[in-house]
Formats: structure tokens, sequence, C-alpha cells
């Protein structure tokens, strides 16, 4: 199947290629209940070590500066406890962590989460981290810009590989909020 966005070799549905994909982004396929069919989630193999931006989008294509998201772990203060939730935002954007996303979680403190802590806690590779498959109750804040791309390159729980998701899909994922401007662009 050809891709979408960028300049894949090969799309397959991830239905197709659960065994290519960590245990919890699996999971998420296997059960997923999006407003389009799992089968328009795709996976496109991808080289770990072109994983820089740079050299990713010099590889696979320039259109994916547009049309890819990160997904990062932060740690939130609310009262005495510390609450972990992810962000989700355009390659081309940081997420607003000590504004937005403080003021979404309604904490008095957000900052990234450290290493260990996004890679324990979720399970995936560090630069690989997706939306598709974190842990249950997590808030996942996604900024509104990413939700409205027609297809959105993500990470897939590797370093090797990445999901391409249909925008509106990710709304529809557990515990995702929309939220307006998470995503600064540098002037």
């Amino acid at each position: 199947m050809r891709s979408p966005i960028g300049d894949f070799d090969h799309a397959t549905p991830a239905p197709e290629v659960l065994d290519q994909l960590i245990a919890p982004v699996a999971a998420a396929v296997r059960q997923w209940q999006g407003p389009v069919p799992a089968d328009q989630v795709l996976y496109v193999d991808t080289d770990p070590e072109k994983a820089d931006t740079v050299a990713f989008v010099e590889t696979y294509g320039r259109d994916l500066l547009a049309n890819s998201a990160n997904c990062v772990v932060v740690a939130a203060k609310q009262g005495g406890a510390r609450v972990l939730a992810a962000c989700l935002v355009l390659s081309a954007a940081r997420a607003d962590v000590n504004g937005v996303a403080r003021r979404q979680l309604g904490a008095r403190k957000v900052s990234f989460a450290p290493h260990e802590t996004a890679v324990g806690e979720t399970g995936m590779e560090f630069g690989g981290i997706t939306p598709l498959g974190l842990p249950a109750g997590w808030p996942l804040l996604i900024d509104t810009e990413v939700a409205a791309l027609p297809w959105v390159l993500v990470g897939s729980g590797r370093r090797r590989g990445k999901l391409i998701v249909p925008g509106k899909a990710l709304a529809s994922l557990p515990g995702a909020e929309l939220v307006e401007g998470l995503g600064r662009h540098a002037a």
C-alpha cells in the first residue's frame, strides 16, 4: 500500500503487523474503537539511525515536517500528588508545558518527565513514544492543529518504525483532550 504522506517504500495496516509493535501499542490497535477502521492506522518501517529530524525528512520526505507530531510525557504536580500525562504537538512546535498544559491539567507545576520515567511508565522506547497505548487513566493533551491534519506521522512505541494515523482519529484515543495552542511555534 502507498503511504498517504512521506516517501516510504511501503505502508501496512497496523493490524497486519502487530508483531512489529511493542505490547501496549499492539493492544491499542487490537482494541481500536476510533472513528476510522483500524486498518487506516498504518505502519511504516524506518531506520532508527535516521530518527533525527533533519536526517528523517531528508530520507522520508520534506512534507513530513508539516505532517508529523511528537508525543512527550510530562509530570504535573497537583496538590501533593504527581500526575503523568502526554502532550501531542506538531514536530515543528514545542509543547507549552508551563502555560497551556499546566492550566489544562489544573497543576501548580508541569515539567517534562525524566527519560527513565517516560520509558518506564509507558513501556516504550525513548524517541518513539506514541499516543497509542499510553497507560490507562493518563490525560492525553492533543494540540488542535494535530487533530486537524488529514494524516499524522507519530511514533510507534519503538525508535524503528512510525505510525500514520488520520488526525481525527487521535481525538478518540483514551484520555484525549483537544487543546488550542498547546504547541508553540518558533518565532
